[in-house]
């Protein structure tokens, strides 16, 4: 099918229900030599009569009412899907696809995700976590969240962490049997979860204190490649964890965890919600980020000290 036929089709179905040419272009916008020419075309694509027309008065042929009949549902049905459509346009709605970091999932979603599906019942969300950068688009993603370095040139970036803190923490049980470590050499002799990044590497610790930064190369038994593994290990004893203030900050206020070496925790850049274009953003979507920004402006201020 052409694409000019549709157009065609649903004025042909519009001459139909009012059986006048002006009446028909009113209701499509258009001139009624303008409709009386596109069904000339059609008449002319499609080796039929379909209407029979005088000066006074419009009918169908049979022909007419056959290609009627089946077009009927058809038709109901597209002007249906874009009533749909037309109402997305003013409710959040369908299926929310979210990318992300292993930390982000834990600092950005999980902290709103309840609310955002109790205020947004016709929404669902499908979360893939992962530390790999992907293309968003190919996958099928809505937006993705994570460093400001995963998003593509293009993309529309919004920060949905401001800069915080990292954090050494342990479990209270974990020091009952050693001394917490006062400067970050100390460490040699605790064991400490130590993180896998996405390339394979493991992850070296860094601190910063007095305007002056260095790494640890740390050691331990447990190795993890998330966040929320790595805060597990520590309450179940297993050694420290290194992650950010916001996933360690539950623990340690429910007393599972306990913070050390705090004088020298180091700044985290911050996290940030990528998506293309800035066009046609979908509701849902523009809704979620509207909340976690809602959410993030109530948290208390944080200045990160160096």
């Amino acid at each position: 099918m052409r694409r000019s036929d549709l157009a065609d089709l649903t004025a042909f179905v519009s001459i139909a229900d009012h059986l006048n040419f002006r009446a028909a272009a009113s209701r499509l916008g258009v001139t009624p030599s303008a409709l009386s020419h596109s069904m000339r075309q059609l008449e002319e694509r499609l080796g039929v009569r379909l209407l029979h027309r005088t000066t006074r008065s419009v009918s169908l042929t049979d022909a007419g009412l056959r290609l009627l009949e089946r077009l009927r549902p058809a038709m109901d049905q597209i002007v249906s899907a874009l009533d749909e459509l037309s109402r997305q346009r003013n409710r959040p709605s369908g299926r929310l696809r979210i990318y992300a970091t292993h930390m982000a999932a834990l600092a950005v979603v999980a902290p709103v995700w309840s609310d955002f599906l109790s205020a947004y019942p016709e929404v669902d969300i499908e979360l893939r976590v992962d530390q790999g950068s992907v293309d968003i688009v190919a996958k099928g993603f809505d937006a993705g969240i994570g460093g400001r370095d995963r998003a593509a040139a293009d993309m529309i970036v919004v920060r949905v962490m401001g800069p915080t803190k990292l954090a050494v923490v342990g479990a209270p049980g974990y020091f009952a049997e050693r001394a917490a470590p006062r400067v970050p050499d100390d460490l040699a002799a605790h064991s400490c979860v130590q993180f896998r990044r996405a390339d394979g590497e493991l992850f070296q610790w860094s601190f910063e204190r007095s305007g002056k930064s260095r790494r640890v190369v740390v050691g331990g038994r447990v190795v993890v490649n998330s966040a929320d593994l790595a805060v597990r290990a520590a309450v179940d004893g297993l050694g420290l964890a290194y992650v950010i203030e916001p996933v360690a900050e539950p623990f340690l206020r429910s007393g599972e965890l306990v913070r050390v070496l705090e004088d020298w925790a180091p700044s985290f850049q911050g996290l940030y919600l990528y998506y293309p274009g800035r066009r046609q953003v979908p509701v849902a979507l523009r809704a979620f980020i509207d909340m976690i920004r809602s959410s993030e402006s109530k948290k208390p201020l944080k200045v990160a000290s160096r």
